[in-house]
């Protein structure tokens, strides 16, 4: 990864400074829809891959049930290193954080976006606005409802998720997840038909 700017910014944090790794992401960076979690844990840490323990394998198997898979998508979080003992984001952290996570998407120009948990899908509901992430709604407000949002002059459709993690400690979310992937799916599927017309 080149010393881009936004870059940079990351490795000033202190995180940064105490992580093994720096996480970017996995998947089809061509892919049409981003899903973006809240931070790294432990075992991505250590491997420099997002997704990778329990969470990651739950992810994989919700992913499995609705006909997607790494080929179809591309994963990456809001912080790209671990915070201490899986704390919350710091404000300052999602600072100096988020302006690669806006690089990559702009690179990538996803038509949906799928945010994971509380923390992403309300900086995804500011607009990336640091001032305005607390004003949002919480997760369990609006999961499932397709939000078209303009994203740094990028339209695109937003569908908060529960965490993959929130699942494993609640299972009676998991009726909640698989209705809402069927969301994902029908917009996905929407949005390859938009593409064959133009």
């Amino acid at each position: 990864m080149e010393d881009c700017p936004e870059l940079k910014l990351i490795r000033q944090t202190e995180i940064c400074k105490n992580c093994t790794n720096i996480v970017f992401g996995k998947g089809n960076e061509n892919a049409d829809i981003l899903f973006v979690g809240e931070a790294p844990g432990k075992n991505e840490d250590e491997q420099g891959i997002p997704f990778v323990g329990a969470a990651g394998k739950n992810l994989d198997k919700l992913l499995e049930k609705v006909g997607l898979s790494l080929q179809d998508i591309y994963v990456t979080n809001i912080l790209k290193c671990r915070p201490p003992l899986n704390r919350d984001p710091l404000p300052d952290e999602v600072k100096m954080h988020t302006p690669y996570l806006v690089k990559q998407i702009k690179e990538m120009k996803p038509k949906v976006i799928c945010s994971l948990g509380n923390h992403a899908t309300k900086f995804f509901l500011a607009l990336g606005d640091l001032e305005k992430i607390n004003s949002q709604q919480g997760i369990t407000s609006v999961h499932g409802k397709v939000k078209e949002i303009n994203f740094y002059g990028m339209e695109i459709k937003l569908i908060p998720l529960f965490h993959p993690a929130a699942i494993i400690y609640n299972r009676n979310l998991l009726g909640e997840w698989e209705k809402d992937m069927e969301i994902v799916k029908k917009e996905v599927r929407e949005t390859k038909e938009q593409r064959k017309l133009f």
